[in-house]
């Protein structure tokens, strides 16, 4: 059976140069990067060489990059560390309405200690209008958070407008870019933001580790204590093999990211056209342009997202209804929501998400199988029947 991976937004799979690269790092080089011999000197090169890698990568200095686990670790640090380091400051925070959870779950429990949130609106494409920031701002607003582009429906916003707004005003300003970093360009200086989250594998690198760019002079209150690796910004020994993994797949990101966007953007392009006419009564969710290189997000009415996923796997095709954080949960999307969908059409969603290893051919065999899949479950529908 032919197997098509279409949920890269996911998880990439982790390029083979990648892997070359971080294999000494188990073996030959495994010294502990904060040791003073020559293993530990060995390591901490290495370290110190991935974060001027990326660093140079985002337009950032190398002294502003901090290694995480991965993007919720990042994301956490960002929003916790900035409500506690400044609550003396003020107590208000501004989010938006389709974050993913990864901001949305601390932002709740900052709720629950007292501090007050303002979470924006979006239009029907899932943008926040910079209007409805400056109308949140308030004096003891101390932090905005909005995701550079969305994981289930690609929207890509306004970051440089928004951030601009809350700089003039003197408060920080965060991004969640896992989704973004290596597929389109995330130069620090470029969107205006103080803090940065992104993570290794979502573009081609290892799991388990990530970075949060924090601007210079930017205060945090550290919550990962013990050891002062990081500058005693985050506790911890290093995971180097993982961190050179990182480093390698953004050198490759430097490379290719420019060529695999324009492919990408064809291959979403064309499943963007072709997907309403061979299926009728499919709404494409997120902005029609503004949107990630790789990503297509439709809503096929009168039926069930996850029916449709398991249908579609039976045929080798993997792909999601949203974010797979919470790919075991019942509920409707919050973001399919937000951006108007009622609860029936927003459990009908279906993710499609590209990457560096789909071809033309695993398009058309999307293509030749999901108007069966959809005719087939349709037929079973009580509310198609009803229609």
């Amino acid at each position: 059976m032919k197997k098509v991976y279409l949920d890269y937004a996911a998880t990439t799979p982790a390029d083979p140069q990648v892997i070359a690269a971080m294999e000494p790092y188990f073996f030959e080089k495994f010294g502990n990067a904060s040791s003073l011999h020559a293993y530990g000197q060995e390591a901490k090169k290495a370290l110190e060489d991935s974060r001027e890698a990326l660093a140079e990568f985002i337009n950032a200095k190398p002294e502003e990059i901090v290694f995480t686990s991965g993007g919720t670790e990042s994301d956490n640090s960002a929003l916790l560390g900035a409500a506690y380091a400044l609550e003396k400051k003020g107590n208000h925070i501004i989010t938006s309405a389709i974050e993913h959870h990864a901001i949305s779950e601390p932002a709740k429990f900052l709720e629950k200690k007292g501090f007050k949130l303002t979470y924006l609106p979006v239009d029907k494409d899932g943008l926040v209008a910079c209007e409805d920031l400056k109308k949140a701002l308030t004096d003891k607003t101390i932090l905005v958070s909005v995701m550079h582009a969305n994981n289930e429906i690609g929207t890509i916003q306004p970051i440089a407008q928004l951030a601009k707004i809350a700089r003039e005003k003197g408060i920080y300003f965060h991004t969640d870019a896992v989704q973004t970093l290596g597929h389109i360009p995330a130069d620090v200086e470029q969107l205006n933001v103080d803090l940065l989250s992104l993570s290794a594998h979502k573009f081609y690198g290892p799991k388990g580790v990530g970075a949060l760019y924090i601007r210079k002079g930017t205060r945090l209150e550290t919550f990962m204590r013990g050891g002062d690796q990081e500058r005693g910004k985050r506790a911890s020994t290093h995971n180097v093999s993982g961190i050179v993994g990182l480093a390698k797949a953004v050198q490759l990101c430097r490379k290719n990211m420019e060529s695999e966007a324009k492919f990408q953007s064809a291959l979403r392009d064309r499943l963007i056209k072709e997907i309403p006419a061979r299926i009728p009564e499919v709404k494409l969710n997120g902005h029609p342009e503004i949107r990630l290189p790789n990503n297509v997000n439709f809503s096929i009415k009168y039926i069930e997202g996850e029916s449709m996923l398991l249908s579609l796997d039976m045929l080798g095709i993997a792909c999601s209804t949203g974010s797979a954080c919470t790919s075991s949960s019942l509920e409707p999307s919050h973001v399919l929501l937000a951006i108007g969908l009622d609860h029936a059409t927003a459990h009908g969603s279906l993710r499609i998400t590209m990457g560096r290893w789909t071809t033309e051919a695993d398009i058309d065999y999307l293509l030749e199988k999901l108007p069966g899949v959809a005719q087939k479950l349709r037929a079973m529908s009580p509310l198609y029947e009803k229609k």
